[in-house]
């Protein structure tokens, strides 16, 4: 794969051998820089995989410029030349992080088979740095969660369809998991060890869009002042992820179809056609099928992409995994958040289970989150998930809770509970002002605000419109 390497020398002979011997014998895009500070900080404002210095330079010697190019990238390979080789300066600039120590004159061959070594191994290194992004992230059917009839039943088509090619199309409403779906059948692919490339088809304008995915050439419209390699390139020999397609323009919808049948593209500015060894998996909450009435989507692309697919079901229509997604959620945030809250009250999860959910798995994690950034012990509550009229609903009913406790343990939750209540109503009949709502409750507005802080409560939720 071809990289980019800069050459820097304030011998501008030698710029020019460097750069003439690696056009001749290799793909790769070289800069060369005489000034060796305007090589730094051309280095700091555009990505290099190698970097090829002289040792005796006018205003920044060798090492330094080393030292400096290393602070800004330390996986970035250095080599140093120079005509004036000694076993110590070969033996600093190695234990500098030096990659190679190359002594003047040198053979064409030296040149070009070190330039060899160092792509192959920048070309590990990002095979390596994928690798630990995928790591990191949750990986395979971990991420998913649901012992729903429906979830088994998604489980079980991701095993069948992920080891195949087949072109895979992901529906159903907003916060269900869709990227968690594609991100499965990737990783159980047989591109699985490969970094499955994204890309959100509304998140982007649309005039952006089209270079983001395919590219463009220097010059090719203002502002494109150098070649850029895009998405589907980045994803060649992998998965390419179109998030939200149903938002895709007419014009870009006629080039993603070219791609999907023939494999192929053109980078904007470009009149060369470029092939892309690619695994699609689509994902919408539209309803393709009303949009091709519309003729908002393409009738050939929608067949193109509904190869297999995957409807995932809003969270209502499985309500049997609530409580096995709270507790997943529990124990990932409260990880996170470094708390000790190993379990969520028959009240909480009461509360949870009546919920709707529009925002479905999302919706539900959201409050998850809060939850635990609010919980004060160590098992998460109703009054943590502040919840809209749940904490009513269930404060209405005897809290079987209370039973289980202590007297003192008891009387404390009551309290907490009756601060909590009084405080509200304070703020809400004086529109927020807490002055004058510590005023009437006969004690100092510093304790009240205490009170409010204790209870998780902020003023201006209670303040009119016309004051805020």
């Amino acid at each position: 794969m071809a990289g980019r390497i800069l050459i820097v020398d304030d011998e501008a002979d030698m710029l020019l051998l460097l750069k003439r011997i690696l056009n001749e014998e290799t793909t790769h895009e070289v800069v060369t820089e005489p000034d060796s500070q305007k090589a730094l900080a051309l280095f700091s404002q555009s990505p290099f995989d190698m970097v090829i210095t002289d040792l005796k330079m006018a205003k920044m010697d060798g090492i330094r410029f080393l030292e400096a190019v290393k602070q800004i990238r330390a996986d970035v390979a250095v080599v140093i030349m120079t005509a004036f080789a000694t076993i110590e300066t070969a033996v600093e600039a190695t234990r500098k992080g030096a990659y190679d120590y190359i002594t003047k004159p040198f053979r064409r061959e030296r040149i070009l088979m070190t330039v060899e070594k160092v792509m192959q191994w920048q070309s590990i290194l990002r095979e390596n740095q994928a690798l630990r992004d995928a790591l990191a992230e949750k990986k395979g059917f971990a991420a998913l969660v649901g012992a729903s009839p429906s979830m088994q039943s998604i489980f079980e088509r991701i095993r069948q369809v992920a080891p195949t090619m087949a072109t895979v199309l992901i529906t159903g409403p907003s916060g269900t998991g869709k990227e968690l779906v594609a991100r499965a059948i990737h990783e159980h692919s047989r591109r699985g060890q490969r970094k499955m490339v994204t890309i959100n088809c509304t998140a982007i304008p649309e005039h952006v869009l089209e270079s983001e995915l395919f590219g463009h050439l220097k010059g090719a419209f203002t502002g494109a002042w150098q070649d850029k390699k895009g998405l589907v390139e980045e994803a060649h020999e992998s998965t390419l992820f179109l998030d939200e397609i149903g938002d895709l323009s007419p014009t870009l919808q006629t080039k993603l179809l070219r791609l999907l049948q023939e494999g192929e593209y053109k980078p904007v500015g470009s009149v060369t056609t470029r092939k892309a060894d690619l695994r699609f998996i689509a994902a919408t909450n539209h309803d393709l099928k009303a949009d091709m009435e519309a003729k908002r989507f393409r009738e050939d692309l929608y067949y193109r992409l509904n190869v297999i697919r995957f409807e995932l079901p809003p969270l209502k229509a499985r309500p049997q995994d609530i409580q096995l997604l709270s507790y997943h959620f529990l124990e990932k945030y409260a990880r996170l958040n470094q708390k000790e809250i190993r379990d969520i009250s028959p009240n909480a999860l009461k509360a949870l289970m009546a919920q709707d959910f529009p925002g479905n798995v999302r919706e539900l994690e959201n409050v998850i989150e809060r939850g635990v950034i609010f919980c004060r012990g160590d098992m998460l509550r109703v009054r943590d998930l502040f919840l809209e009229d749940a904490q009513k609903r269930c404060e209405a009913e005897p809290d079987d809770e209370l039973a289980q406790l202590p007297f003192k343990d008891a009387k404390d939750r009551m309290t907490e509970q009756f601060h909590r209540q009084y405080v509200q109503s304070l703020l809400q009949a004086n529109h927020g002002n807490v002055s004058r709502a510590a005023e009437q409750a006969g004690i100092q507005r510093q304790y009240f605000h205490r009170l409010m802080k204790e209870a998780g409560i902020e003023a201006d939720g209670y303040k009119q419109k016309d004051e805020r």
